[in-house]
């Protein structure tokens, strides 16, 4: 099926915001998507026509079986262009969502499965975000908040709950990235902010909201 580079931006925003959500409201898309309500509008009446999307007017739309399925490969195409560009260009992590969200629209199915198969078939992206497979399957893995976690813990981080280029600054400032194992040392009252140790440094502290964005599984 042939979209158009806006139809792909709109489909993959509503897989992400249905993640969380449920039904995705045209206030929540816009907003997503920093456009007028009554632009959503026009387009996911476009994107129905297409049967992409299951959408009646005031009760939210989400993707139908062939809407999941376009989503996918976009976010497949989208997380193996950042594995690329960390792995084998030497990208920040905080440096390659801008430019992978200009190459995920390169949808040649032979370029994605020979960059797939280049890169040794990777499972997440360099923020720990499963890839999709060429059948849209994802790797599943238990995580939990590191807001939840109580001291005494040894956690491994395993993603990011978001992708703005000043949280993984702040990260990659604090040493914290993808498959490091912290010690859950403390967690204070006060602030609800928490005290970790990571391997071979000394104690530092995080905030509640820095604490809220990382999430760990148990080690």
């Amino acid at each position: 099926m042939n979209l158009t580079v806006a139809e792909e931006n709109y489909i993959k925003a509503i897989f992400h915001l249905q993640q969380a959500e449920g039904n995705v409201s045209t206030n929540q898309l816009a907003a997503s998507l920093h456009t007028k309500p009554a632009s959503v509008t026009d387009m996911l009446k476009k994107l129905t026509n297409k049967n992409l999307l299951n959408y009646k007017p005031y009760q939210g739309v989400r993707l139908s079986k062939e809407g999941k399925k376009q989503a996918l490969m976009i976010v497949r195409r989208h997380r193996l262009w950042e594995f690329f560009l960390v792995d084998k260009l030497q990208f920040g992590w905080d440096e390659v969502h801008e430019v992978a969200e200009e190459l995920e629209h390169v949808s040649s199915k032979k370029l994605v499965e020979k960059l797939d198969s280049f890169l040794g078939h990777p499972k997440f992206d360099p923020h720990g975000d499963p890839i999709p497979d060429v059948h849209g399957n994802m790797v599943a893995i238990r995580q939990f908040n590191l807001i939840d976690i109580q001291p005494g813990t040894l956690v491994e981080v395993c993603s990011v709950g978001s992708q703005s280029a000043e949280l993984l600054e702040l990260l990659r400032h604090k040493n914290i990235g993808i498959s490091t194992e912290m010690l859950i040392m403390k967690k204070f009252d006060f602030d609800h902010s928490v005290e970790i140790k990571i391997k071979n440094s000394q104690h530092i502290n995080i905030s509640q909201q820095l604490a809220q964005a990382l999430f760990v599984k148990l080690v």
